[in-house]
């Protein structure tokens, strides 16, 4: 920890970031600076990725009001006809049918009533963490051992509860040694971090108003936004202060982006770039149904091009209860699945490739009280529906544990609902998280027995059964030729399956300098052949 918080106050009082409008940085990504008194903002690497670029952003947002339209009649008239004044009304009230705009009158809205209710709850979060780079040479310059450099950086945040609850993304905050939060009303209060969750990539601060009032943000129904909704972002791009902008919902459950496997984001055009991280998304009556998270970029010099992502406020809410009890835990049915080809939709009768195939239901589970069976087709739950398996995984992490669900399920060509009871995921068999000894090529390497607990705590799209690779020590051999990874599950070794990492253990013990292994990544299969002392080579398995 810093010893005392004056200069790093100071400091962020008097921060004027530079930075290039062309090119992507980082702001919630640490930067050098030189001392603990004089904590700037350097310019920050560009973050790559292949032909886009994947950007960890920083930024604030948050809402809790009716929306308030500021109309002109362009007609001159200066009065509504009775359509246009219900339908204005209807606007403002935020619960009703979205309608097509009959006039000039009704396109000519502001947005200033709404950014004036939000924006008080929005804030901005100042980062410190020291490291120390160790010298590599003895005798005199050894003294300058001590010598601590502080990287800094900064992002957003929203307040979501009076008492000085602060919702931001974790990797604004990830090895933070002080956190700083700024009010837009220039209050500034030190924060300390209560709860994390890297896989949503939430983190929950707390700060002491002592006594005074505080904005708060109201956390809306993510379910209820719509594709063409209008939508604020509001947050601190580039650290150049509050900064509200306007764009529509793109898209309500996009996966796959890279981030995260279990994750679902609403897309947004609205302009959000580095510094907007751990800000939201508001609808049009105020609330916040979104934490602004990811931008995607294409390529080196992308700044925003209007991939904007945001974790909805429905998983934040479920995120919340995780920290309340202080250990984040989402519901288990107890069932595998497979996205619905095309093929298999027309046998089924189906006209769309739409829901998830059911590929193996846990002994025990809800899913198999219920009477799920492998081969049925899941295609909705409580009457929403299912695209594929991560849509139904994340359906059912934003739901409780111990609420009842209904999931309608195509089986034979007949459709039926089941009901099943939402249990935490147990941790059945012991995980029996072993490091392997020296003298095979997986030396070093930390296997585990599956779970359905572990599984989901390694993150989405694993299997609850087998034995998974936890951990590859950058000295292992294993780590020389890439396979193993961490997430990689072996599934036999020299030809014979193995279920358990016993049967793992015992079966390289019998040909440590020659072994075979099946190994199952996000999938796909391989056999990998390890030949002391350092021959390796894969192929697909058959």
């Amino acid at each position: 920890m810093l010893e005392s918080a004056e200069p790093f106050v100071k400091a962020v009082r008097n921060v004027q970031p530079r930075f290039n409008a062309r090119r992507i940085t980082a702001l919630a990504s640490p930067s050098a600076s030189p001392n603990l008194a004089n904590i700037t903002n350097g310019k920050e690497p560009s973050l790559p990725m292949k032909a886009r670029s994947i950007a960890l952003l920083a930024a604030g947002l948050a809402g809790g009001v009716a929306l308030a339209l500021s109309v002109n009649n362009l007609t001159g008239s200066g009065t509504l006809s009775a359509q246009e004044a219900a339908t204005l009304a209807r606007a403002a009230g935020g619960e009703a049918e979205r309608a097509v705009p009959q006039s000039a009158a009704q396109v000519n809205l502001s947005f200033a009533p709404v950014a004036r209710q939000v924006q008080p709850a929005v804030v901005n979060i100042f980062t410190a963490r020291v490291v120390r780079q160790r010298q590599q040479m003895g005798g005199f310059f050894a003294m300058f051992d001590s010598q601590p450099r502080v990287e800094n950086s900064l992002g957003s945040g929203v307040i979501v509860d009076a008492g000085g609850l602060v919702i931001t993304n974790n990797h604004v905050v990830q090895g933070a040694d002080q956190i700083l939060v700024a009010l837009a009303d220039r209050r500034e209060y030190p924060a300390k971090l209560l709860f994390a969750e890297p896989r949503l990539d939430l983190a929950l601060l707390k700060i002491e108003p002592q006594g005074a009032t505080l904005p708060v943000a109201k956390l809306g129904d993510s379910d209820r936004a719509q594709v063409g909704d209008l939508v604020l972002a509001i947050g601190n791009p580039f650290g150049v202060g509050q900064t509200v902008t306007q764009g529509i919902v793109s898209a309500t459950a996009r996966t796959g982006i890279g981030v995260s496997d279990s994750q679902f984001f609403i897309q947004t055009d609205a302009a959000i770039n580095q510094g907007n991280s751990g800000g939201a998304l508001a609808a049009m009556n105020g609330d916040v149904i979104g934490i602004n998270s990811v931008i995607l970029s294409g390529g080196r010099d992308g700044g925003n091009i209007g991939l904007g992502f945001a974790i909805p406020s429905n998983m934040v809410k479920t995120f919340l209860r995780g920290a309340s009890s202080g250990r984040f835990v989402t519901a288990w049915i107890g069932v595998e699945g497979e996205p619905l080809t095309t093929d298999a939709a027309a046998k089924a009768g189906l006209d769309r490739p739409t829901g998830m195939l059911v590929t193996g239901v846990s002994p025990g589970s809800p899913a198999a009280a219920a009477g799920l069976k492998l081969g049925d087709i899941i295609y909705a739950i409580d009457g929403k529906d299912v695209i594929d398996p991560s849509n139904l995984r994340y359906r059912i992490a934003t739901q409780p544990v111990g609420d009842n669900v209904t999931l309608t399920i195509l089986r034979a060509g007949a459709a039926s609902n089941l009901q099943l009871k939402l249990m935490a995921p147990p941790e059945s068999p012991a995980r029996q998280l072993t490091q392997m000894p020296n003298g095979n090529i997986l030396a070093g390497v930390s296997i585990a027995n599956l779970s359905p607990a572990l599984a989901q705590e390694l993150g989405a799209g694993l299997p609850e059964r087998g034995v998974v690779v936890v951990q590859v020590p950058p000295q292992a051999p294993a780590a020389r030729t890439g396979f193993p990874r961490p997430g990689d599950i072996v599934e036999s070794v020299n030809g014979n399956r193995v279920a358990s990492v016993t049967d793992v253990r015992d079966a390289i013990s019998t040909s440590p300098n020659r072994t075979l292994f099946g190994l199952n990544r996000g999938g796909q299969r391989v056999e990998c052949l390890f030949q002391a002392p350092s021959s390796f080579g894969c192929r697909p398995a058959a």
